[in-house]
């Protein structure tokens, strides 16, 4: 379910105003997304529904403090990160690491299992390496991961929800693609690309 930007804000008067059921408009085009980014964040189903519900919960309670500098979803998924970060917290599941460094703006590709060309077992493999390659990661690096990977959010999106500058939310990606490339390969599931070199005796590029 599909809502623009001035349907967003209509309901959000409406709620503001008094009608509740103005809210389950708003639920219903975000639940995806948020279950989405709880799930990977959490990487247990029912713990993502409980993260899901208290962050809608508490978009409900906050929502007249939403100015709409962003869209509703990034102030929405803003809101669902610090529930998930949270719950690790309290699970003893947030182990932080450095985060020093954070200047770097090239990008890595993670493996994209679209272009895998085993059969659909083995793809299914893939992505089952890959969600388990994110419950590895440092938790502000699988958000941010998850936010552009999973959610689809734009960097300057990011940037909004997660309160940081435009260039650690690209070194935080990068770093963040870096290591999960770097679990797959010693786990077996990912080749990294050859040198370019390699490439380019197994193409036959240098004239005889």
């Amino acid at each position: 379910m599909t809502v623009t930007r001035d349907e967003e804000r209509a309901a959000i008067d409406r709620v503001l105003q008094g009608d509740t059921d103005a809210f389950e408009a708003l639920v219903k085009a975000n639940e995806k997304g948020v279950y989405n980014l709880a799930l990977r964040m959490l990487g247990n189903a029912e713990d993502a529904l409980d993260a899901s519900q208290e962050a809608f919960f508490r978009a409900y309670r906050a929502l007249a403090s939403f100015r709409g500098d962003s869209k509703f979803s990034v102030w929405l998924y803003r809101l669902t990160s610090n529930v998930c970060l949270d719950m690790l917290r309290k699970a003893g599941r947030y182990q932080q690491t450095s985060l020093t460094g954070e200047d770097e703006e090239e990008e890595l590709p993670i493996p994209d299992s679209r272009f895998d060309p085993q059969e659909a077992l083995e793809r299914a493999e893939v992505r089952r390496a890959v969600r388990e390659g994110l419950q590895k990661l440092d938790p502000l690096f699988r958000e941010a991961l998850v936010l552009r990977d999973v959610n689809g959010l734009t960097y300057e999106e990011i940037a909004q929800v997660l309160d940081l500058e435009l260039g650690t939310v690209k070194s935080r990606i990068f770093r963040a693609r870096r290591r999960l490339a770097a679990l797959l390969t010693a786990d077996g599931n990912f080749s990294p690309p050859a040198p370019s070199n390699e490439r380019t005796k197994k193409g036959g590029g240098e004239d005889a």
